[in-house]
């Protein structure tokens, strides 16, 4: 029983595999954070290794034990999370050594090794040689299956040997009907954290049973408010803050600008009317009211900057530098919206 949320595409296709005993010999898993990659790789190997008939039950010792972490023949490669070395930031050639030993040993205890290789995009480029080999020449009951953000980081012979499944981001109704149904959230809840989760419904169960997520969530949109109300030397002052958690943990900056870019997007459909479709959806009255002192030029503007600002990080530009242009470009507020098309016609038709 494949309980992985959405993903109706991949599911079948592997459980057919399965069914009629084509499954490849390596898999690449293609999508977002928190969408499902590990969860489908984790019932893969269930199913490759339950004895029922109708795989995976879920139920069995072996399926239990690869859910617990435990079996023997199910192993998941990722990040030395225990090193704080620069090595410790990518997966390593000495890593990938050790899991070819072990794919060059029978399975002890169950019918197939299954080898899970977690975020594959921060191998090494030793480490993605190395793994290139054993993908060319795959030994008897192994199979391979690499998690990814984004294959274009990984090298193009190591994609073209695996068999590609792109895991997309559900719909905020998918999500939610599913937070319902499973976790037992009420609704207004759950379409909260469907939104905030962009499709990712790991996100989503994980916030709700942590509140630390979304307290953590709204302390980031207070400091967002109190920036755009400040003057440039405490704008400047939270630039050096980010720059120094950008050197400590580039993605925790990223989801800081995804907040940014999810509310000044939440003030531009309220502009347009929309507020049926915004993200934020427990700060409504709060949008609507700042969206009332700009115009939809300004926000349409400021989010290109915030995309900006972004994309440029992710270019290995100057993280300060960028993160102060980006206050710069933040919009001075127009008190009642002069020069907005609504408002333009609300006075013409006064």
């Amino acid at each position: 029983m494949w309980q992985v949320i959405g993903q109706s595409r991949a599911v079948s296709l592997l459980q057919h595999s399965l069914e009629a005993g084509t499954l490849a010999h390596a898999y690449l898993l293609v999508g977002p954070p928190h969408v499902g990659k590990m969860t489908l790789a984790i019932y893969l190997a269930q199913a490759l290794n339950c004895k029922a008939a109708e795989r995976p039950c879920l139920e069995c010792t072996s399926c239990q034990k690869i859910a617990a972490a435990s079996h023997a023949d199910v192993q998941v490669i990722g990040l030395n999370q225990n090193e704080d070395s620069a090595e410790a930031k990518l997966i390593g050639i000495d890593q990938i050594k050790e899991m070819q030993h072990s794919a060059s040993l029978p399975p002890f205890e169950g019918n197939r090794k299954v080898f899970i290789i977690d975020t594959a995009e921060l191998m090494s480029t030793e480490a993605a040689n190395c793994l290139l080999k054993t993908l060319e020449e795959p030994a008897d009951r192994v199979t391979f299956i690499l998690l990814t953000i984004n294959d274009r980081l990984l090298p193009a012979t190591v994609v073209s040997r695996c068999q590609r499944l792109e895991l997309p981001p559900l719909s905020t109704n998918e999500v939610a009907s599913a937070l319902v149904e499973r976790c037992g959230i009420m609704p207004e809840r759950a379409y909260l954290l469907a939104g905030l989760s962009h499709g990712c419904p790991g996100w989503a169960i994980s916030a709700a049973g942590d509140e630390s997520l979304l307290q953590q969530r709204d302390d980031e949109l207070n400091r967002l408010l109190d920036v755009i109300k400040a003057d440039c030397e405490e704008r400047f002052t939270y630039v050096i803050q980010l720059s120094t958690r950008f050197n400590q943990n580039r993605g925790a900056v990223y989801s800081v600008l995804d907040l940014w870019l999810d509310y000044w997007r939440d003030l531009m459909l309220v502009k347009l009317g929309c507020h049926d479709i915004i993200t934020n959806v427990d700060r409504r009255d709060e949008l609507v009211e700042i969206a009332r002192g700009y115009r939809g030029a300004q926000i349409k503007t400021f989010i290109k900057s915030i995309r900006s600002a972004a994309e440029q990080l992710r270019q290995n530009a100057n993280p300060r530098l960028a993160l102060e242009v980006l206050m710069l470009d933040i919009p001075r507020k127009e008190v009642g919206g002069e020069g907005d098309l609504t408002t333009q016609l609300s006075v013409k038709h006064g």
